[in-house]
């Protein structure tokens, strides 16, 4: 690992032992010789400003951090906090390839994987040190999101990620979907390139109206991979939920419902990584989204479990 500093976590203290486990007493620096579920943040928000969208996500992982200190853990996996990689001069490109070399990695010593974002420029990152660990797997890709993100461009931004990966993904067996797409945030141009590329996808409104075939699109695709990448842009949710996002959702995809996926992909044991993206703590009320955020990583870390945890005979 390079430019690793470990951050700084804090939180309510009830006393020593197991019983009373938080995150913040329970988080260390990474082991390489004991599988669990890592941390990595991506403090950027350069691909938002590209993408004309309202700076301040790279404050995002330090506000999820600050979120997830207090909370309780009840399961013994080993919890790791491998730093933040930064952008630095506006050099996204460079930052993007760094983090994926870092994540890289750590999947190759057999973590489970969490990122912080950052915007959603971290997908680019993220796919990166996947395939850079697992160049040979059946990649199945969910992004949970009101966009598609496959926007062309010869630069990167927040949402240009899926027009690069499948790109890089041409003449693979490689699976992607998108959940919770908002049409009226996505015009025709981004659905006919969405089908062209081959990506599947559920609207936010019908995904509302069927779960079920929600919950049977997810079940196909981690019966047709081997590994899986989970992406969440907190714009999938509503508004009222999650206010702190350069675009909030007009109408979004009930918080239980995404958590049911999230709940869905993680106990299924392929989960090699996961994001988490678009917080902006300069835009958030009371904190909400952070804790929203928090929460879903606190539910990743059951993916962690799954990946080590012995196969019943």
């Amino acid at each position: 690992m390079t430019e690793f500093s470990f951050p700084n976590w804090s939180g309510r203290d009830d006393g020593a032992g197991p019983e009373h486990a938080r995150w913040h007493n329970r988080i260390q620096i990474v082991d390489p010789s004991q599988p669990g579920l890592v941390l990595l943040g991506f403090a950027s928000d350069e691909g938002v400003r590209r993408n004309q969208g309202q700076p301040g996500a790279v404050e995002g992982p330090a506000a999820i951090r600050a979120a997830l200190g207090s909370f309780a853990v009840h399961h013994s996996i080993p919890l790791y906090d491998a730093g933040d990689i930064d952008v630095v001069d506006g050099d996204l490109e460079n930052a993007q390839q760094r983090y994926g070399e870092n994540l890289a990695g750590l999947l190759s010593q057999n973590h489970v994987t969490v990122g912080l974002g950052g915007g959603h420029e971290i997908t680019w990152a993220s796919y990166l040190g996947v395939r850079a660990a697992f160049p040979d797997a059946r990649l199945g890709i969910i992004n949970l999101d009101a966009h598609f993100d496959n926007r062309p461009g010869e630069l990167a931004t927040s949402g240009t990620g899926f027009a690069q990966i499948m790109k890089a993904e041409a003449g693979r067996d490689t699976l992607v979907t998108a959940m919770g797409i908002a049409e009226a945030s996505n015009t025709a141009d981004l659905f006919g390139r969405a089908r062209q590329a081959g990506i599947g996808w559920m609207t936010d409104d019908r995904w509302i109206t069927y779960p079920g075939e929600a919950g049977r699109a997810v079940a196909q695709l981690l019966e047709q991979t081997d590994i899986v990448y989970l992406t969440i842009d907190l714009d999938v949710l509503p508004a009222a939920v999650a206010p702190g996002l350069s675009a909030p959702a007009a109408y979004g995809v009930p918080l239980p419902l995404v958590s049911a996926v999230i709940d869905h992909v993680a106990a299924s044991g392929k989960l090699v990584h996961a994001d988490i993206a678009e917080l902006n703590p300069r835009l958030d009320n009371d904190h909400r989204t952070a804790a929203v955020a928090a929460r879903m990583v606190d539910r990743l870390s059951n993916a962690a479990r799954a990946r080590t945890m012995p196969t019943n005979p």
